[in-house]
C-alpha cells in the first residue's frame, strides 16, 4: 500500500449553515463516495478527517453533535478517523506519522472546503514530500463575502453583493495555484471511470 485517500471535513457541521444552499458542489457526498469505493477496491488506505472547534458553541463544537460524517458516508474497520483543530490536516493530528508508518507516498485529496482545509492540506503535504492528486469535483466551497462587508448578513444579501467572491472563481483560483506546484488536478471520472461505464461495457 503506497496511496491514501484523504476525505477532509465532509461533515454535518457544514449542512447546518445557511450558506450550505450556495455550495459549489451539491453532490459532494456522491462524488466522495465514488472515490472511497475506488480506493477500497484498489486496496488504498482511506483516512477520514473531521474539523472540531471545542468550546465555541457553533456547528463545529462537538457538543452540538454535528462533527460527524454526512450520511451515508461512514468509515470501515481499519480506516482512521482523525479530528483536527487547524485548517490543514497535519498540524494538530498524527496524520504524518500515520501515513509514514503505513508507507504512504501518494495522497488523493477531496472534501470541504476547496480553498481552505483541502488546499492547505495539499500544500503542507507537498512540502512534506507527498505526491498529491487534488480532485476538485470531489471538493466543495461557498461564496466568500468581501472583507469589508458586514458580518451576519443573510445568504441572499451575500450572494447579491457584487463584491462577493463566487464559487467558480474560488475553484478556478485553487486549481491555478496548486497545479504544477503542489498537486496534479484530476476529476472523479478520471480516477474512477465515468458513472455507468461498467454497465455500458
Amino acid at each position: 500500500m503506497s496511496k491514501a485517500l484523504l476525505v477532509i471535513d465532509v461533515q454535518e457541521s457544514f449542512r447546518q449553515r445557511p450558506i450550505w444552499r450556495a455550495s459549489s458542489n451539491p453532490d459532494i457526498v456522491g462524488q466522495v463516495s465514488r472515490l472511497v469505493e475506488a480506493a477500497r477496491s484498489q486496496g488504498d488506505l482511506v483516512v477520514w478527517v473531521l474539523h472540531s472547534d471545542p468550546g465555541t458553541g457553533d456547528v463545529f463544537d462537538p457538543v452540538n453533535g454535528h462533527v460527524r460524517l454526512i450520511a451515508p458516508l461512514a468509515e470501515q474497520a481499519g480506516e482512521p478517523v482523525l479530528t483536527k483543530t487547524s485548517r490543514n490536516a497535519f498540524t494538530t493530528t498524527n496524520l504524518h506519522q500515520l501515513l509514514t508508518t503505513a508507507g504512504i507516498r501518494e495522497l488523493v485529496v477531496c472534501g470541504i472546503q476547496t480553498e481552505q482545509c483541502c488546499e492547505t492540506t495539499t500544500r503542507v503535504a507537498a512540502d512534506l514530500g507527498f505526491e498529491v492528486t487534488f480532485v476538485t469535483d470531489a471538493t466543495a466551497t461557498f461564496p466568500i463575502a468581501h472583507r469589508d462587508a458586514p458580518t451576519g448578513r443573510p445568504v441572499d444579501e451575500i450572494l447579491a453583493d457584487p463584491r462577493t467572491l463566487g464559487t467558480a472563481e474560488i475553484v478556478t483560483r485553487t486549481e491555478y495555484v496548486l497545479a504544477g506546484r503542489f498537486a496534479t488536478i484530476r476529476t472523479v471520472d478520471e480516477l474512477t471511470g465515468p458513472v455507468g461505464a461498467a454497465l455500458a461495457g
